[in-house]
């Protein structure tokens, strides 16, 4: 029998496979579907405190190996997710979830951590400071060293609960990030969110989103994300939730070896809504592939 557990910050998950935020909503979207019960966790939809109805349309655009998403933190904002999102949440997945934070201002960090806090079945906090999708906030948190710090401060402040910073690939040196975020308490790091991309429609020599720009995601990140990983582990020692254009087992396999404890499925879920499904089945059959027992004692193994 496979040994599929990993622990996040004292909590067990069955499974390392956890549906990133903002593609798999509130969990109840996918349990028509299948019993999503099966999932290690699953991130939540980037609440901000405030309602957002996000940035004008179009907001997508189709790439080789990937997509350009340019949504803009839509969401009902934190009063709403509490009263309405998190109750339908809970009746399709009995397990805790990991809450997915934005903001545009430290204030608005803290603001919304304090209030999800509460929640018994919010197992770890997942602080956006790098989403390259709105103006005035997000990915300008993620881009130094410094304001990475001040927002995981104040969020430390405010919740007893473990507190996860996704980190912006879209950086110089995304190792100093990540150790600014440690020393200031940060009990792990996600990562990476979205690179920076856009396309251009050749009818109307413009560009394909309004925004101009999104967040490029899906296969194609795959090999910068892994690297980026590997880069932090050896720098860090809290862990590490990867993501990054996975979509197979295999590419879970190889993202624990670079230092991941946990591994998030993001774009994948778009084009097959039963992917994580479908790689929870898979694993035990390429950890027999690669003679592992347990995935937890392969974490960081290639360093």
């Amino acid at each position: 029998m496979k040994d599929l557990k990993v622990n996040l910050s004292g909590w067990e998950l069955d499974n390392p496979i956890i549906p990133a935020s903002g593609t798999y909503g509130f969990g109840y979207e996918f349990a028509d579907l299948y019993d999503i019960n099966i999932l290690g966790s699953f991130s939540f939809k980037g609440t901000t405190k405030e309602p957002r109805f996000g940035n004008p349309t179009p907001r997508i655009a189709e790439c080789y190996s990937g997509m350009i998403n340019s949504v803009g933190l839509q969401n009902p904002g934190v009063e709403k997710v509490i009263a309405e999102e998190l109750p339908k949440m809970r009746k399709v997945f009995n397990k805790k979830v990991v809450a997915n934070v934005s903001g545009f201002s430290v204030d608005d960090y803290s603001y919304t951590v304090e209030k999800l806090s509460g929640e018994e079945d919010i197992g770890i906090f997942e602080v956006n400071i790098s989403c390259p999708n709105v103006h005035n906030g997000g990915m300008a948190f993620g881009t130094s060293p410094e304001n990475a710090a001040l927002v995981t401060k104040a969020c430390k402040a405010v919740t007893d609960k473990p507190v996860y910073i996704k980190l912006s690939p879209n950086v110089t040196d995304i190792v100093a990030i990540a150790k600014a975020c440690e020393e200031s308490g940060a009990d792990g790091i996600s990562m990476i969110n979205t690179l920076l991309g856009m396309r251009i429609d050749l009818r109307s020599k413009k560009p394909v989103v309004a925004n101009k720009m999104g967040g490029f995601s899906g296969p194609a990140i795959f090999p910068v994300a892994l690297r980026m990983i590997y880069q932090v582990y050896e720098a860090v020692n809290i862990p590490i939730i990867g993501m990054g254009g996975v979509s197979t087992a295999e590419d879970v396999i190889e993202m624990m070896l670079a230092g991941a404890s946990a591994v998030q499925v993001g774009a994948a879920n778009l084009t097959n809504p039963y992917v994580c499904r479908d790689i929870i089945e898979e694993l035990p059959r390429v950890m027999e592939k690669y003679k592992i027992e347990k995935l937890s004692d392969i974490i960081g193994g290639a360093h």
